[in-house]
């Protein structure tokens, strides 16, 4: 099974770069199942119901998420309506869930704690969460979101979770990393996909709003940056059967 990751979408533009280029990915690339961060999609903060469903008409699988789920409240009383979005599974009695299983493919969202709102631990989070996908005799490929801002902390949760999941993919940066890698056991790492989204900004935002947020000090307000976008995703093949992965391969790209 080949599965995409597509990273933070962020804002009008990210989902424009989705619907161009998704389509024509799925097809070269062979692709069997679409997992994409979602949780910038609305104006670079938070998520809606049309930016979902722009996603998932686009040919989108699954939207995972991270600290910006809720930045939108009107999501908030569809988390339990049945949309395939979930959110990190280690917020403490959140609306909505923390992974979903569709297509043959468990998706899990976790969120880490480094640099971050203090969540409940998300390695032990994954353990509970990992037990009870046994019991539940759920597909035996998993993959993981790991929306998290440290390097550290995701490499540890790439070791930790090593041979008990199909791939640990890292969010949240919007800076993609040259790590990919598949680890001795079978798992597939990748400190951070990426974004897609303006490729002429800083993270998404538009460049000479935050050059004055970092020079002035002052507070204002971040827009999303105008002009090519890139597309950064992570493509991930694994064994149905074992849910070993047997490559990992950075995908990007740029549309004007």
């Amino acid at each position: 099974m080949r599965i995409l990751m597509i990273g933070d979408v962020i804002g009008k533009p990210g989902r424009d770069a989705v619907r161009a280029l998704l389509p024509v990915l799925k097809k070269k690339k062979s692709i069997d199942f679409v997992i994409c961060n979602g949780e910038n999609t609305a104006g670079g903060y938070g998520i809606t119901a049309d930016t979902a469903s722009e996603l998932l008409e686009s040919g989108v699988d699954v939207l995972t998420s991270g600290n910006h789920i809720w930045d939108k409240k009107e999501i908030i009383p569809l988390m339990d309506e049945g949309l395939p979005l979930i959110r990190p599974a280690n917020y403490p009695d959140a609306p909505g869930r923390g992974y979903i299983q569709q297509g043959g493919v468990t998706v899990v969202n976790l969120m880490g704690r480094v640099f971050m709102a203090s969540l409940d631990c998300p390695f032990r989070t994954a353990d509970a969460l990992l037990k009870q996908l046994k019991q539940e005799g759920q597909s035996k490929v998993i993959i993981v979101d790991f929306h998290a801002e440290a390097t550290s902390e995701k490499q540890a949760m790439g070791w930790y979770l090593d041979g008990r999941v199909s791939a640990v993919l890292g969010t949240h940066t919007h800076v993609g990393t040259v790590d990919a890698k598949v680890l001795p056991q079978g798992t597939a790492y990748l400190t951070d996909v990426g974004m897609t989204g303006p490729s002429d900004s800083v993270i998404g935002s538009d460049k000479e709003a935050v050059l004055k947020r970092f020079l002035t000090s002052l507070p204002n307000q971040l827009s999303v940056a105008a002009g090519p976008c890139m597309l950064n995703a992570a493509l991930v093949e694994v064994d149905e059967d074992t849910g070993k992965a047997s490559l990992i391969e950075r995908i990007d790209r740029t549309v004007n």
